[in-house]
């Protein structure tokens, strides 16, 4: 997530307040320290266009969101 992040030149306050969360959590979601929700892995995957395996580190291949 903090290369996605990153690469859009974001910092984390403004990936917090997309989740509406604090900057804090965010940061702790990035480092692994809680888990972050279902709900907002499917937000971020949404905003950066890529899919869920890739958003939880199961998958290194960048694949577009799947749109319905």
């Amino acid at each position: 997530m903090r290369a996605l992040r990153e690469d859009k030149d974001l910092k984390q306050i403004q990936i917090a307040e997309l989740l509406h969360v604090g900057q804090k959590t965010y940061s702790d979601y990035e480092t692994r320290k809680i888990r972050i929700p279902l709900e907002s892995m499917i937000k971020l995957a949404k905003f950066y266009n890529v899919d869920l395996n890739y958003i939880c580190g199961i998958s290194s291949e960048k694949r577009n969101y799947p749109l319905e």
